[in-house]
This record gives C-alpha cells, sequence and structure tokens, in this order.
C-alpha cells in the first residue's frame, strides 16, 4: 500500500520549512515534507562566512548554469539553488530585506487581493524575532527568525557610508521599517554566529512532531493528476531508477520547490504549455502556458577598488591571519567568519526625479578575483555593487526532457529591455561616485574594475555585459494573478489554476519583482499560504495612525 498524508510539500526550503510547521501545530493532520537534498549538516552552512563554500558545492547545491545570452556576452552565468534542509536560506548571503510598500501594493493592484502592503505585514511580523531597533509597527519580535544587526564595523564600510551622505544619501537604521531608502549597515539572519535558516528556526522545532514525516534525498519525479486533481507523487525509486514510489495526498500537494524547481516539476507533471510538454515526450495534463515564464532577477555588473593605508578582508582571510580569525569566531569574538557577503546596503535612485528608490547598492571590505566571486583578491581591496531593483527584462525555464534527472534550461535575459540598460548604466555611475567620494579617499588607491579608461554610457554596458552577475533572485516563473492575466499560474489563493488540490507556494510564485533580496518575502509568502490552506481568517491589515 502507498504511503498516505493528508498534505504533501515538495521542496524543505525558505516557504517549505515554515509550511511544514504551520500545517502541522494543531496535530490535526499528517504531512509530509520531501526535500531532493541531505539535511544541513554541512558546516559551512552554520558558519556566516561558509557562503562562499556552499556556492559551489553540489551536495547542498543545484549548481544551475543560465544559457548565455547577448546581453551576458555569450556567457553562461551560475544560479545557485539550495539543495538541503533550509534550501537556499541555507547557502544565502543571510540578509534580511523586505522590499518597499508599493511592491506588495503593486501586487494588490494587479488584481492579486489580500497581497497588499498592510495585508501581508502580519505575516513579515509573525515570522520574525527582530533583536535590535525597529518600529514595533513594522518589526515582530516574537516569530521563529532571529534577524540581527551586523555587529562588526570596519573603517572602510563607516567611510563608505559618510560617502554616501556626500551624495545626499541619509543614514537609515531601519530599512525594513516605514522607509526602505537610504543606507546603514545590514540586517541578518544570523544569531550568535549561527546561521539562522529556516531549517533551524522553524523545522527543528516541529522535527519530533509524530504527525510530521520529512524524507530527504528524495526526489519527485512528477504530480500524479487524475480529472484535473492532484492525487500525490511519485519519487524517484531507489536501486532500479525505473522503479517508482508513489505517496498519496488526501488533502492538498503543495509545491515550494523554488523559482526555478516548482515550474520545471509542473512541466514533468504535464502541466504548461502543450507545445513544450509535446516536443519533450509529456502528456498533456493541462494546458497553462505561462508555467516557467515571467523569470527575472536582478543583474550586478561590481566594481572593485584596490586599497591602500588599512588592511581588507582579503588579508585577513589567508595564512595566518586567517588561523586567528578561526580562534576569534570559535572563541566567541568578532571574526570575518561571522560576516556577510555584503557589510553595508543602500537604497537610491538612478534619476532626481523618481519619487521612489529604484536602486540597490552594497559595498563589503573585499574584493573578487576578476571573474570569480568565490575566490578572493590577492591584494587590499573593496567592493561596491549596485543594480536595479524592478527589472522589466523576462526569461524562462524549461524542461530539457520528460527526465527528472536532467537539468532544466533557464534563460533570465538579462538586460534585454532598454529600460534595464539605462537603469543599470546609472547604477554604474552611482557606484563609481560611491568609490570616489572624499571619506574613502584616504583609502582609495585607484579602480581596478571595470577601470578608470571605461567613461562613456557604451563602455559601461560593454563592461556590465563582460562581468556582471546574478545576485541569486530568480523569481516570478508560476506567477500569481487573476483569471484575466493569460500568463498567471496561480490564483491570489496560490492555487494552480484549473487543477484541484495543487498549490505553488515560493518565489515563483511573485507577480512582480521585490526591491529586495527574497528571502524575507517568500517567508511571508508561505506564512500566508499557510493560512490560505488552513482556511483561518486573515489577520486584519495593519493601518498606520493618521
Amino acid at each position: 500500500m502507498p504511503e498516505n498524508f493528508d498534505y504533501i510539500i515538495i521542496g524543505a526550503g525558505s516557504a517549505g520549512c515554515i509550511l511544514a510547521n504551520r500545517l502541522s501545530e494543531s496535530g490535526k493532520y499528517s504531512i509530509c515534507l520531501i526535500e531532493a537534498g541531505p539535511s544541513d549538516y554541512n558546516p559551512f552552512i552554520h558558519i556566516p562566512a561558509g557562503f562562499i563554500k556552499t556556492l559551489y558545492n553540489p551536495k547542498v547545491n543545484w549548481m544551475y548554469k543560465a544559457e548565455p545570452s547577448y546581453w551576458t556576452a555569450n556567457r553562461s552565468i551560475d544560479v545557485p539553488r539550495g539543495k538541503t534542509l533550509g534550501g537556499s536560506s541555507s547557502i544565502n548571503g543571510h540578509i534580511y530585506n523586505r522590499g518597499q510598500r508599493m511592491d506588495y501594493d503593486s501586487w494588490a493592484q494587479k488584481g492579486n487581493n489580500g497581497w497588499g502592503y498592510f495585508d501581508v505585514l502580519p505575516y513579515f511580523k509573525r515570522c520574525e524575532q527582530r533583536i535590535g531597533y525597529g518600529d514595533d509597527t513594522f518589526r515582530g519580535r516574537e516569530g521563529g527568525l532571529q534577524v540581527t544587526d551586523l555587529n562588526y564595523q570596519h573603517p572602510l564600510c563607516d567611510a563608505f557610508i559618510a560617502g554616501a551622505g556626500e551624495l545626499g544619501i541619509p543614514i537609515n537604521n531601519d530599512y525594513n521599517g516605514a522607509v526602505q531608502e537610504g543606507i546603514s549597515y545590514v540586517q541578518r539572519t544570523t544569531y550568535k554566529r549561527r546561521r539562522v535558516s529556516t531549517a533551524r528556526a522553524f523545522l527543528n522545532p516541529a522535527k519530533s512532531r509524530p504527525n510530521l514525516e520529512i524524507k530527504t534525498n528524495t526526489l519527485v519525479c512528477r504530480v500524479v493528476v487524475e480529472n484535473k486533481k492532484a492525487l500525490g507523487v511519485e519519487l524517484k525509486g531507489k536501486g532500479n531508477q525505473s522503479d517508482k514510489n508513489y505517496i498519496s495526498a488526501n488533502r492538498e500537494v503543495i509545491i515550494s520547490a523554488g523559482a526555478i524547481n516548482s515550474p520545471h516539476l509542473l512541466q514533468l507533471s504535464g502541466i504548461g504549455s502543450s507545445e513544450l510538454l509535446k516536443s519533450i515526450g509529456v502528456e498533456v495534463i493541462h494546458e497553462l502556458g505561462g508555467v516557467g515564464e515571467n523569470l527575472r532577477d536582478h543583474y550586478a555588473p561590481r566594481f572593485c577598488g584596490r586599497v591602500k593605508n588599512i588592511s581588507t578582508i582579503n588579508e585577513q582571510s589567508k595564512g595566518l591571519a586567517m588561523v586567528g580569525e578561526v580562534v576569534k569566531y570559535f572563541l566567541g569574538g568578532k571574526s570575518i567568519l561571522n560576516l556577510s557577503p555584503s557589510m553595508v546596503y543602500g537604497f537610491w535612485h538612478s534619476n532626481p526625479d523618481l519619487k521612489t528608490n529604484d536602486l540597490q547598492f552594497v559595498f563589503a571590505p573585499a574584493s573578487y578575483k576578476l571573474g570569480n566571486h568565490g575566490l578572493l583578491a590577492d591584494h587590499p581591496g573593496f567592493t561596491v555593487a549596485a543594480w536595479q531593483h524592478r527589472p522589466e527584462s523576462k526569461g524562462w525555464v524549461r524542461a530539457r526532457s520528460a527526465d527528472p534527472i536532467e537539468k532544466p534550461l533557464i534563460q533570465p535575459n538579462y538586460l534585454s529591455e532598454e529600460i534595464d540598460r539605462k537603469v543599470t548604466v546609472a547604477a554604474m555611475k552611482l557606484s563609481r561616485k560611491l568609490m570616489q567620494s572624499n571619506a574613502l579617499k584616504p583609502f582609495f588607491d585607484g579602480e581596478e574594475y571595470p577601470g578608470a579608461e571605461v567613461q562613456s554610457d557604451d563602455e559601461l554596458l560593454d563592461a556590465a555585459r563582460h562581468w556582471g552577475s546574478t545576485t541569486y533572485h530568480v523569481m516570478g516563473t508560476c506567477r500569481m494573478g487573476p483569471a484575466s492575466d493569460p500568463t498567471a499560474v496561480v490564483d491570489d489563493t496560490l492555487k494552480v489554476r484549473g487543477i484541484e488540490s495543487l498549490r505553488v507556494i515560493d518565489a515563483s510564485i511573485m507577480p512582480s519583482m521585490l526591491s529586495a533580496n527574497l528571502n524575507a518575502g517568500t517567508m511571508m509568502i508561505a506564512e500566508k499560504g499557510a493560512d490560505l490552506i488552513l482556511g483561518k481568517t486573515p489577520p486584519e491589515p495593519i493601518m498606520l495612525a493618521q
């Protein structure tokens, strides 16, 4: 007899771990959480600076690559995705960034009822345990996810912040509060020298519940659909690869596999563009042309400067200096092992006429070898990166074949829209101004990349083509929208259109890009999604006092 559960959740990532916790906490329902990767035992997951190792580890990372394109100079850019308990929250840069009020209001304006900013704010607060400064109107204090301030200040970071002030960019001590615009040190999902993934924050407290079963190292081949209703899932068998195991769902199947794997699984299950499905030999169960479309990502050209008169992370990470940092970390001191890839975050405008910021920029007192974001340079350096918040360029994710082992085709189509190219050039000009501020002059020893000789808009854009890269924020491939939207895959209750008992709950449902890293928004979606599944009355929208 096949195993049977009330709910099956596919993917134990940023959304799946929260769903497993919320759906199992009453004890009324049986839950099966299925993860293709292993448990999160790898020590580099938990050491904050270990992200640089997990980005290139196929044991915990799907190691996807995007297809080449003209605007990436025919390069194949990495698309890291977490493949372990906690998913991408176990390998990301642990930045907590919700985005702007207008991001969510635009979702509601597109016809997605209940997804405006003040509708979703209670779910952000429910999830979060903010440790540090913040207005409690906007910040949560009792949730499972600890959000802390960076406790490692560096003179270069202080100078960078002061230099931003020269350009009129104000200090904002809480970019997750009332207003995003401004600059500050980062807020992070780390606590007591350890990463706080969704596995640690939400799954670990639920693991002992008898109604929750967690299957790791288990690949879902397809969702089984009959008469337009999801009945369960088919798993890759052990030993003989032609064997399949089946698990049935009494109530719902929930796909939370992320912006790459969720549309891929729908396609393998016969849900998607009939033209695509027929071309790869998959039976068409339900025509839904938007599956895998609307892929968007933030694309960032990085500027690197040489440094003088001060030490940077580059030197601290080598030889005996690194030994000292390891000792300090394990003794509880301040150490570079407790750092995020970016230490300062800022939000500003590509032109002064804009009323809301459309750029995000970051700073770190470290630099990488050209073309390799996983290898620190041998000399003192720092990095400034800036990118467009809300890109218009759209790509896609498409199954290559009916084989679930074969990786899908991924094409983000970076910079394919002219507005994206214009804003990216403006972002690069801002990066250069920030590098050349008076406050940084005592430490700035010249622009290493893209180089002082690169000046015109065309030259800057060419540099972006050749050396820009992802910021790891893929989304939108199962977008949420009303029935009038032909590209919508799910409705505003996150149900797959035309299929009963099947939902998608993760970053793939985002209708448009957030002005932010996506982990915070994904966790909010999971919190709200759990209420939708359980039929709970949503919390009253939070309204500001007049």
